[in-house]
């Protein structure tokens, strides 16, 4: 059973990155019918949800909290129904920074050195010094993301970021070059390089048009590319990752590449950077969202 499935494509929710969520589900949906599937579209606004009967495979095009952390996948085991992308404990383990950090380090994947701040007053780690990168410990999407180049910017960076959480990340910012890595199948696609036109890669230069500029394949040379694909699948591993996830790397001014975090729904519009890397493969957009629901279906036959 593959084209003529029923599959729901559940979108919307009600995180910080529901705008960037409808439209994923709407570009997803449209490739789906165009492979001949049956396609229900469900905008998700609370957890009072029934799925049609019938319902064949769920693809989750939702993004961030209650997406993304592994709430909805627990769900949808409960009933019995497969869904693309991560199970829930890993998708719970990945959407967390801190715990992706700590299998990072016990599989021995580059990560930089952080530390986990509770307050809004706590002071500037003992060992960190600026730049800094502050971010939500449980948000997607660049949301809520702080830069600190001097102790002054401290106080008010903290503020900020604690509007989006209790906890938060404390990073070294690693100075370099910006890439993101695709996973499909466990295989690592070409990398995209992000290169923002001003300033650093935050929610508003990954959100509006133009503001950034986007390479891929990457241009690095083959060895420093086999070592930013060799982090990226070791993180995706380290956090028991499956179908597909797209892993960001950052990489230094001696070419050495450092895991920042994993994305297990990553943004599934046309431009986005997974369908953009799988592109770069050979891999439609339209190809790409079957194969993912395939997976899925193969899940249930294989139950």
């Amino acid at each position: 059973m593959s084209n003529g499935a029923s599959i729901v494509v559940m979108y919307g929710g009600f995180s910080a990155e529901r705008e960037v969520s409808l439209r994923s589900g709407a570009a997803v949906a449209a490739a789906l019918r165009k492979r001949q599937f049956k396609v229900t579209e469900m905008d998700i606004r609370d957890q009072d949800w029934t799925l049609p009967e019938g319902t064949d495979a769920v693809f989750l095009a939702l993004h961030g909290a209650y997406g993304e952390d592994g709430t909805i996948q627990r769900r949808l085991d409960f009933l019995k129904v497969p869904y693309t992308g991560c199970d829930a404990e890993s998708s719970r383990v990945a959407f967390d920074k801190l715990l992706t950090k700590l299998r990072c380090i016990q599989s021995n994947v580059p990560t930089p050195p952080y530390h986990v701040l509770a307050s809004a007053t706590d002071a500037m780690p003992e060992g960190l010094t600026p730049p800094l990168v502050l971010k939500p410990l449980r948000q997607g999407s660049s949301v809520g993301l702080q830069f600190v180049d001097s102790r002054e910017a401290w106080s008010a960076a903290v503020t900020s970021c604690f509007q989006y959480d209790s906890e938060i990340l404390v990073e070294s910012r690693i100075v370099g070059r910006e890439t993101t890595v695709g996973i499909l199948e466990d295989k690592a696609l070409p990398i995209v390089e992000v290169r923002p036109r001003r300033g650093a890669y935050d929610y508003a230069n990954k959100y509006t048009a133009g503001a950034t500029e986007y390479l891929c394949p990457a241009p690095f040379d083959e060895p420093v590319q086999r070592a930013i694909q060799e982090a990226a699948l070791g993180a995706y591993h380290a956090v028991n990752a499956r179908d597909y996830a797209r892993v960001d790397v950052m990489v230094d001014q001696q070419n050495k590449p450092w895991v920042l975090e994993i994305n297990t729904l990553p943004g599934m519009t046309e431009t986005s950077l997974l369908p953009k890397a799988a592109a770069a493969a050979g891999l439609s957009y339209e190809a790409l969202c079957e194969r993912m629901v395939q997976l899925a279906l193969q899940r249930k036959e294989n139950a």
